[in-house]
């Protein structure tokens, strides 16, 4: 490793990054000595002095100037493996300019070192000692009958009996040694003391550094994604904030998918703003996971704009493909502000009528399920039943578990409901006691505005929104249940069940935060 130049030792420049001790040898014309029977292994960690390669300093006043070479650093660490120890020493590099100097086996230069070079890198670092990453793949390994005391276990057992080979080899050489000829006594040198495996709470301590490193690998991995997401915001947790969090957030706005899971919330001051932090975690986490970025996102508000592109998908401009779609039921809400009172007689079958024009059930799924229907009320003691007969007896739950629904297309959509507006202006909006449903002036200029966003509420195209779950057999017939993923209804029901299930109106503000 050194040459010596004017009677100091430098570095060569034919450095490796792995340095073996001597096997002992064979025979022996003096006394054995210990050194080579017991010595470890080197690692020589230094990248800059190997692979030449660049790191810039981190101060922002340098301008990532790079750092140059400091020579070796002056402490050498001693690294616990599965079965021995060996010793790492690593270099020092400097800044010319804020004369800062960095460790190689620092975060700074490692963070710098592009995937072949920072995997020679094998060793968690602490204050006193250091783990290779052998060990570190071990405790990542615990569970029911393998836990953090076994380990420990397995690493003292794996040490004493890499020791007693050496110790064997070592005393049977002494002994060879011994038995030849010779006049004087001879004296041998005893061998090292054995090492020392650290207690649990420090290997505890490693594994923890050790999931820091791999922080947003495993949340890649573990967190859940999908391709129709939902986002909605909402002040009802909000109000429960009360000391110095009081006032400190104003709405909770969700993101979930298409399976009812919820991938992340967080608390704003206001609802738009403080929003893109999130989605570019979102982005991200994407990206790490390496899976197709989501094709639908349905939100409440901020689907479209007349002119250019809206704060929402400029946004998410991560996603340049992704399609923003408004919640229909949020659409249908907007329709009702229209009636004069939503305790009207006719309010009801309003909305089912707002939903009817929007929505078309699929013919064969209604089918299928009117033919069990029908099989199941004969079997029952019904006569033979016509189809509107048996479209009696189908009830809502059935539809929505068996049967799959389509949006109508934008230009059905308007002629249908522009026909029931203008019926229910007429006397047929009023109520036994003449009081009209509708507010011809306020649903005129509500239906001027929300017109627009008839396209918004169209199925995408190409899109699934329907998964399977299950089938059912009734009367005979095998019936496939549904789930829809259209709308944000699952994310208005998270928010509901966290209402309830805080407590009180007290709540700090990052017992809501969820990944």
């Amino acid at each position: 490793m050194f040459t010596v130049v004017k009677e100091k030792p430098e570095l060569r420049d034919n450095l490796q990054l792995w340095y073996y001790p001597p096997q002992p040898a064979l025979t022996y014309n003096q006394a054995p000595a210990p050194d080579r029977f017991f010595c470890h292994s080197l690692l020589l960690w230094m990248p800059y002095k190997l692979w030449r390669v660049k790191v810039l300093c981190p101060n922002p006043a340098c301008g990532q100037h790079q750092l140059t070479g400091g020579g070796l650093h002056k402490r050498a660490r001693q690294v616990l493996d599965i079965d021995r120890m060996y010793n790492m020493v690593t270099e020092t590099l400097i800044c010319t300019k804020c004369k800062a100097s960095h460790v190689s086996w620092s975060q700074t230069v490692l963070q710098q070192l592009d995937l072949g070079h920072r995997s020679e890198f094998r060793v968690i670092l602490t204050r006193k000692y250091a783990c290779d990453i052998r060990v570190i793949r071990l405790l990542r390994e615990r569970g029911l009958g393998n836990s953090l005391t076994r380990v420990i276990k397995q690493l003292k057992e794996n040490h004493s009996e890499e020791l007693l080979q050496r110790l064997a080899r070592y005393t049977t050489q002494c002994v060879d040694f011994l038995s030849g000829p010779g006049v004087l006594p001879i004296t041998f040198q005893e061998p090292p003391a054995s090492t020392v495996v650290p207690s649990c709470k420090w290997l505890l301590t490693v594994y923890s550094q050790d999931i820091l490193t791999r922080l947003n690998e495993i949340h890649a991995r573990i967190t859940t994604h999908g391709s129709i997401l939902k986002m909605d915001s909402t002040k009802k947790i909000t109000k429960k904030l009360a000391g110095t969090a009081r006032g400190t957030g104003l709405w909770l706005t969700s993101v979930g998918n298409e399976f009812g899971q919820v991938l992340i919330s967080v608390l704003t001051a206001q609802e738009g703003a403080g929003l893109d932090r999130m989605v570019d975690g979102l982005v991200r986490r994407y990206q790490e996971a390496g899976v197709d970025p989501p094709a639908v996102l349905y939100v409440d508000c901020g689907c479209c704009t007349d002119v250019g592109e809206t704060k929402l998908k400029a946004r998410f401009r991560g996603w340049p493909k992704l399609t923003v779609k408004l919640d229909i039921w949020h659409f249908m809400r907007r329709i009702a502000v229209g009636c004069t009172t939503d305790a009207h007689q006719l309010y009801p079958i309003f909305m089912s009528w707002i939903s009817a024009c929007i929505f078309e059930w699929d013919a064969a799924d209604v089918s299928l399920l009117r033919q069990a229907k029908r099989a199941l009320l004969m079997s029952q003691g019904w006569p033979a039943l016509t189809d509107a007969d048996v479209n009696k007896h189908l009830t809502r739950e059935e539809l929505a578990l068996h049967c799959r629904r389509r949006t109508r297309g934008k230009e059905t959509t308007i002629l249908l409901l522009e026909q029931l507006l203008t019926e229910l202006m007429s006397n047929k909006g009023n109520d036994s006691l003449g009081v009209p449903l509708l507010d011809k002036e306020r649903m005129g200029h509500i239906w001027s505005v929300q017109k627009k966003h008839i396209k918004c509420i169209q199925d995408p195209p190409g899109v699934v929104l329907y998964t399977e779950t299950g089938s059912i057999t009734k009367g005979g017939v095998l019936l496939r249940t549904y789930r829809c993923a259209r709308g944000s209804t699952s994310l208005e029901s998270f928010h509901l069940h966290l209402n309830r299930f805080i407590p009180g109106m007290i709540l700090h503000k990052h017992c809501v935060k969820t990944h």
